[in-house]
């Protein structure tokens, strides 16, 4: 217990009688806590008074959860509850992630898909800088706090724009430039996305360079590597030795293995981060607790046919259909990766963006192919087409054990990998990857409850504490006087996702409070649509330069 205060207190917010774990993976004690202007102000017996006293029953409090992989990026704008997030007891995003961010947005492709964006959804701010972006987030009310990297794809777009090719050493200083910039103006490091364009353009000699860009700054590396199958070991130290080389915290994204061929390389991978870890070096991964993937369509076309963007790639798909329905057969095909994950009965089409396909979201390509009466290659190319590539799908790849073996790895945090999403309005469309709304309380209900994969306390740890010290966060993640009162309370006996893969649009059960800042934005179980959050900017000191 930390703190006793006496009976001429009075708290803005105070509960009783709750269980605490408190972040660090200590075992778990009685006490109350209480809140004053937005910080923790006393945890242990506390006497005092309270505008607004809760009886927690012996029910878990602990930090509120940070989403180290998060996509949300500019749903903000849109509905700024992160409705999908703060039900599941998340208070802080960190966003950015597999190479993509929401600044800065320099090139002429990326301008134009801001502005359409715009469009789509009445939104007046407009941004290049990260610097903007951030500032236009910082005047609006958010229900969530906000951290981001700065996409690498991003960068190499501004510099080198979208083709195919290795970068020059002058467009490599401006690369490195950029991420300099946007490090000075509160990115926490660096992601890249190595299986998306134009991200996985980049040779290992760029990354370490923009990598020790980010070093310089305590930043990190954050990495979709470059392969997920066949080639993940090769994948996993590619990212390692961008760590060596460059000196920045590695942090490898959505770790897994996918593919039936592939199952329990995740250990061979994991005893390569514990090396790394047991010689001093600062490297971990994420996972979400789920055997499917979500991801853009487009990734099953192959990485020539991205180059120079997306009018190009819709261009190919006119002009060389054959060659493309060719590759899709050949991995379909017995021996090919695709069919190695299952084939076209295990992809989903999860949401369309333009809506003329909106009859195949929730439906298998195998499904859809059987409606249209045509091959499901043909299909892939339609929707692509038809929807001007902004398709994106559910594919189920991996296997539990490979899902509880990560889990289990002193190494590994918990992240969504999603965006935020709503129940209601602009962001209740489609049929989004459950993890969305359920991968925390599915943690503690499925993995933690029901299967004792690791222990409560090693869970909530892996949910606060780890990842805030990741990025640098000393006055978030654990439940310390002083510290911000990001706080969830939940009942352990009850939490459980409800989200699925047919109905995905659902609160999970058993997360009753949840607080940004002090203040409650889940309220006994209910959205209670207080938007308490703030902008958080990494900083760094300017004399280690």
């Amino acid at each position: 217990m930390e703190a006793i205060r006496g009976s001429d207190m009075t708290f803005d917010l105070l509960i009783r009688n709750a269980t605490v774990l408190d972040g660090s993976g200590g075992p778990a004690y009685g006490a109350d806590v209480a809140v004053d202007n937005g910080r923790i102000a006393a945890i242990g017996r506390v006497d005092g008074d309270a505008v607004r006293v809760i009886d927690a029953g012996g029910r878990v409090i602990a930090p509120g959860f940070i989403d180290i992989h998060s996509h949300t990026d500019t749903a903000l704008f849109i509905d700024p509850r992160a409705e999908s997030k703060v039900t599941q007891g998340i208070t802080t995003e960190v966003c950015g992630n597999c190479g993509f961010s929401p600044a800065p947005c320099l090139d002429e492709a990326g301008r134009a898909e801001q502005e359409s964006w715009r469009r789509k959804h009445d939104i007046e701010d407009d941004w290049q800088t990260l610097d903007e972006m951030l500032s236009a987030l910082e005047c609006r009310r958010i229900g969530i706090n906000f951290a981001t990297l700065v996409g690498h794809s991003n960068l190499r777009a501004a510099v080198v724009g979208l083709a195919n090719r290795e970068a020059s050493p002058r467009e490599l200083d401006e690369m490195k430039t950029l991420t300099r910039q946007a490090m000075e103006q509160g990115a926490f490091g660096i992601s890249s996305g190595l299986i998306y364009p134009p991200s996985c353009y980049a040779n290992t000699a760029e990354l370490v360079e923009l990598a020790r860009a980010v070093a310089d700054y305590g930043g990190i590396y954050a990495s979709h590597v470059r392969n997920e199958h066949d080639d993940l070991v090769d994948a996993v130290e590619e990212a390692i030795s961008i760590g060596r080389l460059s000196g920045a915290g590695v942090q490898i994204s959505h770790h897994k293995a996918c593919g039936a061929s592939n199952w329990g390389r995740v250990k061979m991978t994991l005893a390569m981060v514990r090396e790394c870890r047991d010689i001093g070096m600062d490297i971990s991964v994420d996972q979400y607790p789920y055997i499917a993937s979500a991801t853009s369509l487009s990734v099953l076309l192959p990485t020539w046919a991205h180059d120079g963007g997306d009018d190009a790639l819709l261009h190919r798909i006119r002009v060389n259909r054959e060659g493309l329905l060719g590759y899709l057969k050949e991995i379909s095909r017995d021996g090919g990766w695709l069919a190695n994950d299952g084939g076209w009965a295990n992809v989903l089409i999860s949401s369309v963006g333009r809506r003329t396909s909106r009859d195949c979201e929730g439906k298998s390509l195998e499904d859809i192919a059987r409606e249209r009466h045509a091959e499901p290659e043909e299909v892939v190319l339609d929707l692509l087409s038809e929807e001007r590539l902004a398709v994106s799908m559910v594919q189920f790849t991996q296997c539990e054990d490979d899902v509880r073996a990560v889990m289990r790895s002193d190494a590994a945090m918990f992240g969504t990998d999603a965006s935020s999403r709503s129940t209601l309005g602009e962001l209740s469309g489609g049929k989004p990857h459950p993890r969305a709304f359920g991968a925390y309380p599915r943690v503690l209900g499925r993995y933690v409850r029901e299967q004792n994969v690791i222990p409560l306390e090693a869970a909530i740890r892996k949910m606060t504490s780890m990842p805030a010290r990741k990025l640098g966060l000393t006055d978030r993640g654990l439940l310390k006087v002083g510290n911000w009162a990001d706080m969830v309370v939940f009942d352990q006996d009850k939490v459980i996702d409800a989200a699925t893969y047919e109905n995905p649009h659902q609160i999970a059960r058993g997360i009753d409070f949840v607080f940004v800042n002090g203040r409650p934005v889940v309220d006994d179980g209910e959205l209670t649509d207080q938007l308490p959050g703030v902008v958080l900017r990494r900083r760094y000191n300017r004399s280690a330069l």
